[in-house]
């Protein structure tokens, strides 16, 4: 296939077995596709078979898309790694990356619903710039962090942020929920514009409630690979969350909540009270 520029990946259903495929056509100011793209169906999952297109398409208005990756690993994330944000909520800049794992069984996809935990008074979104590495990797200086990058997404990390305030409840209470990980609506392939000066806005039920710009990163995407590498191996389909910007706050059964990153897209889902689990 030949590429001039990025390619968006969907993951998504036509009513059978999930499928990846490039989405084409024009794309709005947001990256979202106009109302008659279409998405060409791939062989197999281009993080290990490459972009690699069939003959089938779908209109993408008739299919359901999915989480653009499901991590086989691992999620890891970055707190506090904008100056206004670690403000806001009454917290220094850590002298180092401070990193928390969050389960794949926490990731859902564009649409999807988000559980409110029973136990939680306080449940906030975060507007957060997701890479997504592309092979195995260890050790890697940051001049050759863009190597391991398979490309970028949108990614909510949802925290219940009154287990972030209770000593006695660790961190993966707090961040690891099922549900509390939405990403997508694609996987974007290749070189975007600069994803250190990419726009992020957040809004809740229609209302822009945060609003920033990756360019406030203390820590940059390559520094932060570089940290991560010196001690942790990182795999094909692993998330890196790099942190949300200043403007958190909380979200209540039948909210819907919608991020967008420009030349990524939008990301949007509702959240809904937890049902006692089987």
């Amino acid at each position: 296939m030949d590429r001039l520029g990025p390619v968006r990946i969907a993951r998504f259903t036509a009513g059978d077995d999930p499928a990846y495929g490039v989405v084409g056509g024009d794309l709005d100011q947001f990256g979202q596709p106009a109302e008659d793209a279409v998405v060409v169906e791939l062989s197999g999952d281009p993080l290990y078979a490459g972009i690699q297109p069939t003959q089938t398409e779908h209109r993408l208005s008739d299919v359901r898309l999915l989480a653009p990756v499901i991590p086989r690993s691992k999620v890891v994330a970055i707190g506090r790694n904008y100056r206004a944000h670690a403000a806001e909520l009454g917290n220094d800049v850590p002298e180092e990356p401070l990193m928390f794992l969050k389960p794949n069984t926490s990731v859902v996809g564009p649409g999807d619903q988000v559980f409110y935990p029973t136990q939680s008074e306080r449940l906030d979104y975060e507007g957060e710039l997701a890479v997504v590495i592309g092979r195995i990797c260890r050790d890697v200086p940051p001049e050759q962090a863009t190597d391991v990058i398979f490309g970028y997404t949108i990614a909510n990390d949802v925290t219940v942020r009154d287990f972030v305030r209770n000593f006695y409840r660790p961190p993966v209470r707090a961040k690891g929920w099922d549900t509390l990980c939405p990403l997508g609506p694609y996987l974007v392939e290749g070189e975007i514009a600069d994803p250190h000066q990419l726009e992020l806005r957040a809004y809740v039920n229609g209302e822009l409630r945060q609003r920033g710009n990756t360019q406030q990163l203390l820590r940059g995407v390559p520094e932060l690979i570089e940290f991560i590498t010196g001690f942790m191996t990182l795999e094909p389909g692993d998330i890196l969350l790099t942190g949300t910007p200043r403007g958190v706050s909380h979200v209540y059964p039948g909210d819907v909540m919608r991020l967008e990153i420009d030349g990524i897209g939008a990301l949007e889902n509702a959240i809904i009270a937890e049902s006692p689990g089987v």
